[in-house]
């Protein structure tokens, strides 16, 4: 027996019920752990109100989003086909001839379009919001700011606080940004107050200065100087010259791709963006392997019992599944695997577990 269109929209609506619920109180709770942290960190700022702390809050719900919706859809799943079995619905549908793999095909359709929505609308969403945020969070908190730029202009890169900033430009970069030529300093003081342009061959960053050769420096209403060498301070490390990047997370995924190869023409390594283009890719396939995974767990209630225990079961599951993200994500950041790999591995890995217990449950 084929599955119906009536019974096929009532396990939608189902679903997206327990999906929604799921998904508000999880961004909730991300919500006010984010806004009592926010608050903890502003109430030494006397300009920084409760409101301001609201605000930069609101600015990470897309993508406190982002980050729940695999767990919302695991609940939501388990949530939707709990109450079909307890109310003996899925019994009467199974008694009927509708096997495990029609009835599921409602909820793994709407998990993929879930995922489709996120990578089209919500991610580049949240993208903006987060560049809005750090730079809010610069400004405001940390009173610091390293920021860099790759065209094909050359590299520029921005370091500073309230008391003064360094504007850098190059037009070649050589070991990840340790070694810069053709290189250009300009030097402000406060934020807007012009002190004087550095030019230079070269430039290589030591421990807390850059090592500039053939130097000229020039300054307002002096001549300029030439030097051979100059050391240059610099609270910058090649670690932050790498964090200095715009985050994977503040950029759009459509934008990701151009981005890197700019990135890896300028002498610099792409991996952490392209991981996260990878990750972001893989969220419908990660979010079908929810649906069964949860599904799988709520169905077998039917058969052996112990609600508590089965579902305590798919919890721990999808825990699993987040940790084993993490993990594969450390070790592509490493370069101990492939970044398409590290990315997609997780949800391949949980794909194939939820089609083992579908088999399980429709043939056992």
């Amino acid at each position: 027996m084929r599955l119906g269109p009536a019974l096929a929209l009532y396990i939608a609506r189902q679903f997206l019920i327990g999906l929604g619920g799921a998904l508000l109180l999880l961004c909730l709770l991300a919500f006010a752990i984010d806004f009592v942290e926010l608050s903890r960190r502003t109430a030494g700022h006397e300009d920084v109100g409760t409101s301001l702390a609201l605000t930069l809050a609101a600015l990470r719900v897309p993508f406190l989003l982002q980050k729940a919706v695999p767990f919302a859809v695991l609940f939501g799943a388990m949530a939707c086909y709990t109450r079909l079995t307890r109310t003996h619905e899925l019994v009467v549908a199974r008694a009927a001839g509708v096997s495990a793999w029609q009835f599921l095909m409602p909820a793994v359709a709407l998990a993929a379009l879930v995922g489709a929505f996120v990578i089209a609308l919500v991610n580049p969403l949240s993208s903006v919001l987060v560049s809005r945020f750090e730079r809010l969070e610069a400004d405001l908190l940390t009173g610091q700011t390293s920021l860099m730029s790759v065209s094909s202009s050359g590299l520029w890169l921005r370091e500073g606080d309230a008391n003064g900033q360094n504007v850098i430009h190059a037009q070649r970069v050589a070991d990840q940004g340790i070694e810069l030529h053709e290189v250009i300093f300009f030097l402000y003081e406060n934020t807007d107050r012009f002190v004087r342009r550095i030019d230079a061959a070269s430039a290589v960053l030591g421990d807390g200065v850059w090592r500039l050769e053939r130097v000229v420096v020039s300054a307002p209403d002096e001549p300029s100087l030439v030097l051979a060498e100059l050391d240059l301070p610099t609270g910058l490390t090649a670690a932050r010259i790498q964090e200095s990047f715009a985050a994977p997370e503040t950029m759009s995924f459509w934008d990701i791709p151009s981005f890197v190869r700019t990135l890896e023409a300028a002498g610099f390594s792409g991996l952490r963006h392209r991981l996260y283009w990878h990750a972001i890719l893989s969220g419908p396939v990660l979010l079908v392997a929810m649906v069964l995974v949860g599904t799988m767990f709520s169905l077998r209630l039917s058969r052996i019992g112990g609600t508590g225990l089965l579902l305590l079961g798919g919890l721990i599951t999808g825990f699993m599944l987040y940790f084993l993200t993490d993990v594969s994500r450390a070790v592509g950041l490493s370069g101990g695997l492939p970044p398409a790999l590290a990315a997609w591995a997780p949800a391949l890995v949980a794909m194939l577990a939820g089609l083992a217990l579908v088999v399980y449950v429709e043939e056992g």
